[in-house]
């Protein structure tokens, strides 16, 4: 096949502009990232050749070899691992993540931080040897093929494809070093990055040494697994690297958590909490990044038994010593021993972050704030003693003050009276603190949970109850205030001024009734409200019906076609309301009366984020009613 000559897709070469000029602090980085890229290539072919031995061709002592010349100022790296046909090197050195390249750059903003903490999610290490390079060779043999393929670019818009030969399988990358990066040619230099960086894989690094007679290779690293190592013999700082090699990120672990079951199964566990939460952890195809060995031979980095969905945002490493080597992904599924691998590691990190709430409460919140509507997944999906774990684990905002609260928390201040946990769902934590069902609650001091993220709309119905205690939206139903006394106030109403109340709600009664009457198209019932206290009105969910935050989320999402209809509350005490009560005792219906009304049910909806079903008539209503007030 001819050379042929690609441009790089707009966004990946403002992509590019960014990782050369502003993504990385240091350029040294570029081999560990080149190096790790190696290493991932070995330990995928180690695997294909479990079931497919005629891929290593006798080749099966992988390596990953530096060689430098110093008169053409080239830096090769190569390594005999599972390389690249044509098409993947199109795909792979082509394309930047390729369902999502435009929108992942529009979303960067220039803050530096930002920025890396974006990129890191999309694997884009190779591209930082142009920082040092001024031109780019790989050449690549996939294990199993007879052709080679040349991928070249200076970095700028274009790249080049060409048939090529290749001795062996595997991918040589050869760096064209810039004027000011000769000092990647010096062997010391190298030794001191792979030493800092990349002491931890598993592959052996070497640099080739090529004299005028003979070419001796010098070991870099010393390529023992790192999680089989005793935990006091690891640094803080080969944890980063490493949690940086499986990670493909370039923060920092929030908890390293590093242990060795034995008793009935044997495995290592090495896994990390980042630092800071990729941004696409909620996309529905993301995979958890932990990687499963076998007795120290990489198996698969896509084992949906080995960790929960919720604890997705875990990276590192468990290696099971009772799993067959030659096990397949589809044994995986079905395997006893994983499960048991599962339940151990999903326990082991669940009691880690329990410590971490009751020891170090705001690197908890740290780690709540980044990943805590991911772990609540949990709640929705796990049954039994998970599902308690969980729920202890999780912390929310509420009515309290502005810090996060545990159940527990909420349970100990709960009133007298009180037989359930309150909570009010909405997009936003601070909108939510003023919605108008939360004012009788906030004057009988009773705390109400601020829910805001998706997940809680289908945890609640799921969990009931805590602690015996019953979760109940302030936005359904009954507010059961009545039966909630609040600490130092007398509920019962001196004797002289009952039957000014009973009056007054009298009163009240005729301008309910009429509402009824106007309204009966737009909401299913009008009644007197225990939970307002400054408000005249509010719309709240039948006791029966689905709470109203959830019913607008699935009608976004097109999973209903409509809202039901509300029940409208009435503050019967609001100065406004006994004024149109006192009005209808005296007149009855007329035309100031029903546009009142329609305004008081178009003044809920807005409150609540509705859209009014007929604008203009609002409009038009608040206009005569504005006229007759001037």
């Amino acid at each position: 096949m001819a050379e042929e000559n690609l441009k790089f897709e707009a966004e990946v070469s403002r992509l590019l502009d960014i990782v050369v000029n502003a993504l990385y602090s240091e350029k040294e980085i570029f081999l560990r990232e080149l190096v790790s890229n190696a290493s991932d290539a070995c330990d995928k072919l180690r695997y294909e050749s479990l079931t497919n031995g005629d891929l290593l061709a006798g080749d099966g002592e992988f390596k990953i070899t530096l060689a430098t010349d110093a008169e053409a100022k080239t830096l090769t790296l190569s390594d005999n691992g599972i390389g690249m046909s044509r098409d993947d090197l199109k795909n792979n050195l082509g394309t930047i993540a390729q369902s999502g390249t435009k929108g992942f750059v529009e979303a960067l903003t220039g803050d530096a931080k930002k920025d890396v903490n974006l990129i890191g999610q999309f694997g884009v290490g190779f591209y930082s040897a142009f920082m040092v390079a001024k031109k780019i060779e790989v050449l690549s043999k996939k294990a199993g093929d007879d052709a080679a393929t040349l991928w070249t670019s200076e970095g700028g818009g274009e790249f080049s494809l060409a048939d090529a030969e290749k001795a062996g399988r595997g991918t040589a990358i050869t760096l064209h070093l810039k004027d000011d990066a000769e000092e990647y040619l010096d062997k010391s230099r190298l030794q001191h990055i792979v030493k800092r960086y990349s002491d931890h894989i598993a592959i052996p690094v070497v640099l080739l040494d090529q004299g005028e007679e003979k070419q001796d290779e010098e070991r870099l690293n010393t390529a023992s697994a790192l999680w089989s190592r005793s935990k006091s013999e690891i640094t803080e700082e080969e944890h980063k690297e490493f949690y940086r090699h499986v990670s493909h990120s370039f923060d920092a672990p929030l908890e390293t958590l590093h242990w060795k079951a034995e008793g009935v199964i044997e495995y290592t566990g090495l896994l990390y909490i980042p630092e800071s939460r990729p941004f696409d952890i909620f996309n529905p195809e993301r995979k958890h990044g932990v990687k499963l060995y076998v007795r120290r031979v990489f198996i698969t980095d896509d084992c949906k038994g080995l960790v929960p969905e919720y604890l997705r945002f875990l990276r590192g490493v468990v290696d099971s010593e009772d799993l067959p080597l030659n096990v397949s992904r589809e044994m995986l599924q079905h395997n006893p021993v994983l499960t048991k691998i599962k339940n151990g590691v999903t326990a082991r990190v669940l009691g880690d972050l329990k410590k971490r709430a009751n020891n170090d409460s705001d690197s908890y919140v740290k780690f709540w704030e980044m990943f805590g509507a991911v772990l609540k997944e949990g709640i929705y999906s796990e049954t039994g003693d998970d599902q308690k774990k969980l729920l202890g684990l999780a912390r929310f905002r509420s009515t309290h003050g502005d810090g996060w609260v545990s159940l527990e928390d909420y349970m100990g201040r709960m009133k007298e009276g009180q037989e359930t946990i309150f909570y009010i769902s909405g997009t936003d934590a601070d909108a939510v603190r003023k919605s108008p069902q939360l004012e009788g609650f906030k004057a009988k001091d009773v705390e109400v949970l601020l829910l805001t993220d998706p997940v809680d709309e289908f945890w609640i119905p799921t969990v009931g109850e805590y602690e015996g205690k019953t979760f109940k939206s302030v936005t359904r139903g009954g507010a059961d205030l009545s039966k909630i006394k609040k600490e130092g106030a007398d509920d019962e109403k001196p004797e002289d001024k009952k039957d000014d109340a009973e009056m007054e709600s009298n009163d009240s009664e005729g301008l309910i009734a009429l509402l009824k009457i106007k309204l009966e198209n737009d909401v299913s019932d009008v009644r007197s409200s225990e939970r307002l206290t400054d408000s005249p009105v509010c719309l709240v969910a039948d006791d029966t019906g689905l709470d109203m935050h959830l019913e607008r989320m699935l009608q976004q999402h097109q999973q209903l076609d409509g809202l039901s209809k509300r029940v409208l509350e009435v503050n019967t005490e609001h100065a406004l309301v006994k004024k149109l009560a006192a009005k209808v005792k005296e007149k009855g219906s007329d035309a100031d009366i029903d546009d009142a009304a329609f305004l008081l049910l178009d003044q809920a909806r807005i409150v609540e984020g509705e859209p009014l079903p007929d604008p203009q008539a609002f409009a038009r209503r608040m206009a005569s009613a504005l006229e007759k007030a001037v």
